[in-house]
């Protein structure tokens, strides 16, 4: 009998699910990051442990960048419109020139 890689416990028949080449308890089969109860096949893994495909596995090993990675965590929104706009460029003020008295 197989032992669940979580909780290195024995895994009976009945309450087994086999995913990533081993045999898991149900509740066992949960995302690293998350911890939301997976099911077999509707998931990635890295170093041999289960994550949602998406955002979890995403966010932590996929592309990143504006744009990349499944969630918007590369661009953080302000409240406020103005908040993100450019700054403005600097106003350059003429200094007066020192007249020359003859």
């Amino acid at each position: 009998m197989p032992n669940c890689p979580k909780c290195e416990k024995p895994v009976y028949f009945a309450e087994r699910k086999s995913s990533l080449g081993k045999d898991w308890h149900s509740a066992c089969l949960r995302c690293e990051r998350c911890n939301k109860t997976l099911t077999p096949g509707s998931h990635a893994e890295h170093d041999n442990k289960p994550y949602c495909n998406r955002p979890c596995y995403a966010v932590l090993f996929g592309p990143t960048g504006y744009g990349r990675g499944g969630v918007a965590e590369s661009f953080v929104y302000n409240s406020s419109p103005s908040a993100n706009a450019p700054p403005a460029a600097p106003q350059v003020v003429a200094q007066a020139q020192p007249q020359a008295t003859n």
